[in-house]
């Protein structure tokens, strides 16, 4: 069964949400990673990931993927809820 739902009046725009969001994790990520005496080589390192895309989240630039979510949290050794808050 579809169920259709229907949003009147929304004051907040998608594009604020989703860059706030971006803005929250990656200044966890940063303050974690700092917190760490971590560069953003070495987690980039222990992430799989490149250390331009770590910049880039830190900065709020990237979309980031549940995925790399994950890869990051691991590579912090912290929850992923640690980067959500």
């Amino acid at each position: 069964m579809y169920t259709k739902f229907r949003f009147v009046n929304t004051k907040i725009s998608t594009m604020e949400t989703n860059s706030e969001i971006l803005k929250v994790f990656g200044q966890n990520v940063r303050a974690i990673r700092k917190d760490k005496n971590m560069s953003q080589e070495e987690l980039a390192f222990k992430a799989d990931l490149h250390r331009t895309y770590i910049g880039m989240i830190e900065r709020a630039e990237k979309n980031i993927t549940l995925l790399n979510i994950e890869k990051i949290a691991n590579a912090l050794d912290i929850n992923i809820n640690n980067l959500l808050k």
